[in-house]
């Protein structure tokens, strides 16, 4: 598919079927986010200021929470629970989230670009992210599956739902399966 037509094609997407999503298709979806195009240099398919990558993104579903390795593609199960639900009331009872058969989490490290550009990392990260997110709906909109962008949560409560580590700050939720 062009990338025009996947553009033209993206809408927000609530419903959603109760159908899984292949593990291919969970696969690219985070490839999408931050795969890398270039193993030498490690380049992302996100750009990132001086390719320092502070993002990081969690795929949680039905049989738990996986932490995507971007160094050889690969899901790391961090938890065996369904947070679905907590992470919906997370984000202020949007209950399209514990719906959906999977949620993309992206989290930010933001020490990682702070040490090159100090008070300007802030905006670079929030730019990194608005990309990530983006690569995911437009892969959905590919994969023939739908998604929402989701910001409004409590930051706390999302962290605390998937354990993230105290350094990490999550920035985006979004939901992504087959529209109903």
């Amino acid at each position: 598919m062009p990338v025009e037509e996947a553009l033209a094609r993206r809408r927000s997407v609530r419903r959603f079927t109760a159908t899984k999503l292949s593990l291919e298709q969970v696969g690219q979806l985070a490839w999408a986010a931050q795969g890398i195009t270039h193993q030498t240099r490690g380049f992302r398919t996100a750009p990132s200021a001086g390719a320092l990558y502070p993002l990081e993104i969690y795929v949680v579903k039905q049989d738990g929470i996986f932490h995507y390795m971007p160094q050889g593609h690969r899901m790391l199960q961090i938890s065996q629970e369904d947070v679905r639900r907590p992470l919906a009331q997370a984000a202020l009872g949007q209950a399209f989230i514990a719906e959906a058969p999977v949620d993309f989490v992206i989290s930010a490290v933001y020490e990682r670009t702070r040490s090159k550009y100090g008070n300007r990392a802030e905006r670079y990260v929030h730019i990194e992210a608005g990309h990530a997110g983006q690569n995911i709906h437009l892969q959905a909109v590919a994969l023939g599956l739908g998604s929402v962008p989701v910001g409004a949560f409590d930051d706390r409560a999302v962290s605390k739902a998937l354990g993230l580590p105290p350094n990490e700050r999550p920035l985006y939720i979004i939901p992504v399966g087959h529209a109903r």
